[in-house]
């Protein structure tokens, strides 16, 4: 079973996250952050990841210890969930438009983290959501999940419909990259023989 449940305690932030990557898309989501939730919806409904996130962070200081954490923590939950990577695809792509905007997410499972984050926000918040925290977001996933992504937007004009993309993208992505491939269900998808 792909099933991992974490959780993350610090003085800053108490999290705990639970998933199924062979899930259906369900998602239980309460982050302290309206906006966060709203992506992680486009994660969980996209990646057909049941997600369970809840947490509680310092948000009477700002949301970026809480969006950062659960970044991280998310990153740890995929990790423990995929294990040994035997039998994934390991690579995973996707565009996704919104009206005026489109996005690529680009994902490898390759064991080194790596975060190449292109893009150019037309303004800083979208309704009280900083979108700087977005970077923190897959920051501290790569950094815990030991992947390289690469995400870019490629046009847009509404700050909102350049996050959607982004998150929308990287759930097709993990998607994926975490399908079992029929051809070789119990390989490791590396020339290395391990990730």
């Amino acid at each position: 079973m792909r099933q991992a449940d974490v959780s993350r305690n610090t003085s800053e932030t108490k999290i705990q996250i639970v998933l199924n990557l062979d899930g259906t898309g369900k998602a239980d989501l309460s982050s302290g952050v309206p906006f966060l939730d709203h992506m992680l919806d486009q994660i969980a409904r996209h990646g057909m990841i049941d997600l369970k996130v809840h947490a509680k962070g310092d948000t009477q200081i700002d949301d970026h210890h809480t969006v950062e954490d659960v970044g991280i923590t998310l990153g740890q939950a995929i990790a423990k969930a995929v294990g040994d990577k035997a039998g994934i695809t390991r690579y995973g792509h996707s565009y996704v438009p919104l009206d005026e905007t489109l996005s690529r997410v680009v994902i490898d499972f390759s064991g080194r983290p790596g975060l190449e984050f292109n893009v150019p926000f037309t303004r800083a918040r979208v309704g009280d959501f900083d979108v700087d925290l977005s970077i923190e977001f897959f920051r501290g996933f790569v950094n815990h999940a030991g992947v390289t992504l690469h995400i870019d937007n490629i046009r847009g004009v509404n700050a909102h419909h350049q996050i959607e993309t982004v998150f929308k993208a990287f759930g097709r992505a993990l998607r994926m990259a975490l399908t079992v491939d029929p051809r070789s269900p119990n390989a490791v998808p590396s020339t290395k023989g391990s990730l």
